[in-house]
């Protein structure tokens, strides 16, 4: 009998999880045990007897309950610690941010755990129910506006009153993925005025549908990704951006930036001499500011004022929203374990040959399998010993 073990989230301020009782129930109707940790839905107001009517087990202790997972699905990573409790050949499943720890990938490759990186399923049609990182993108650009519009000092629709007319306010979203798009159709139920900027021309007519303005700026040759992300500029485009849609963002009063780069450092798009030219009282939301930022002298969790202008860098996005973040989250991770889930024997089977497992599992019986991570340790010797044994 296959055994998943759910365990809490440890990251402080940290919300969401990776079940929910509905899911129990699926789990149940493959033919899995389920244990899930006592407490774990506690931040979104599921309580263990819930948890107990869908049919899960409830483990008080985490060691306990990480030592008898066959699977253990979660939210972030395990702690280093959590490893050691683990059984030989675990799977685990999680968002593992394999190009930025080293370290952590060797600890898998040491303990021979097996592990798939949620946010490196590949973005085809077929994974559409298990992109995690679009669920939860989806649902940060929705936070990021709430954000923005909480700390404006004005409101965002017109509105024709006996005292005045109050102009609606102007929103300006930088990048049109799906956060930023998400960012773009939230402004808009708002009353926002809202313009939008992608290096990628093909979305404009995206943006448009929402009912946004797509500033349009030549850039030369851009593109996508395989995987549909835009790809990096030359120095010299990303200067013509800058200076482009410096206008646009000084006439602004919230200004939302959702460039990221997928294992690499995101680009600067707004220098202070722009967050100068702005209106003492706008707000910027930085959506990468964790993970380098697109705003110069944005913080990481923190909201900063600078010239006059409020930047918001608190990122954990999607987890100012958990429950619904937590249903998406759980449900993509049930799609994907049920999607190579064996009926007849009652286990989920790897498949080195399926371009969705060979493309989102890392590490595999000590070695790290996954050819993108292998290839950018081979052209980053000091991230870790590719293909080598830890």
């Amino acid at each position: 009998m296959t055994i998943l073990g759910f365990s809490a989230e440890l990251k402080p301020q940290e919300k969401r999880c990776a079940v929910l009782p509905v899911n129990v129930k699926a789990y149940k109707l493959l033919g899995a045990t389920v244990h899930v940790q006592t407490g774990i839905g506690k931040h979104i107001h599921v309580s263990d007897e819930e948890y107990a009517a869908a049919g899960a087990e409830i483990v008080a202790s985490r060691s306990e309950l990480l030592a008898n997972a066959d699977i253990v699905p979660s939210l972030h990573k395990l702690s280093t610690d959590d490893l050691r409790h683990l059984k030989l050949n675990a799977l685990i499943v999680s968002y593992l941010d394999p190009f930025n720890e080293k370290g952590f990938v060797e600890s898998l490759c040491d303990k021979n755990i097996t592990s798939i990186s949620m946010e490196m399923i590949p973005r085809i049609s077929r994974c559409q129910k298990m992109d995690a990182l679009s669920s939860q993108a989806s649902l940060a650009g929705y936070v990021m506006v709430m954000k923005a519009v909480n700390q404006l000092d004005s409101v965002l629709p017109m509105m024709m009153t006996p005292a005045g007319t109050l102009k609606p306010s102007k929103v300006f979203v930088i990048g049109a993925g799906v956060a930023g798009l998400q960012a773009i159709a939230t402004a808009k139920r708002l009353g926002a005025s809202v313009t939008a900027f992608d290096t990628r021309s093909v979305v404009a007519e995206q943006v448009q549908s929402l009912g946004a303005k797509f500033l349009d700026i030549d850039l030369g040759q851009t593109g996508e990704t395989g995987q549909g992300y835009a790809q990096a500029l030359t120095p010299e485009q990303m200067q013509i951006q800058q200076r482009e849609q410096a206008k646009c963002i000084a006439d602004s009063d919230i200004v939302i930036t959702t460039a990221q780069l997928f294992g690499r450092k995101p680009p600067m798009l707004i220098d202070a001499q722009t967050i100068a030219s702005m209106k003492p009282g706008s707000v910027i939301v930085d959506m990468a500011a964790e993970s380098g930022g697109n705003v110069q002298g944005s913080v990481a969790s923190e909201v900063v004022i600078q010239s006059g202008v409020s930047i918001i860098g608190t990122g954990n996005w999607a987890n100012g929203v958990a429950k619904h973040a937590t249903q998406m989250y759980a449900n993509n991770l049930h799609s994907l374990i049920s999607e190579f889930w064996s009926l007849e024997d009652n286990k989920f089977i790897l498949d080195f040959e399926d371009e969705v497992q060979s493309g989102c599992i890392i590490t595999h019986q000590g070695l790290v399998t996954n050819s993108m991570i292998n290839a950018f340790y081979a052209s980053n010797p000091d991230q870790t010993n590719q293909g080598a044994k830890a």
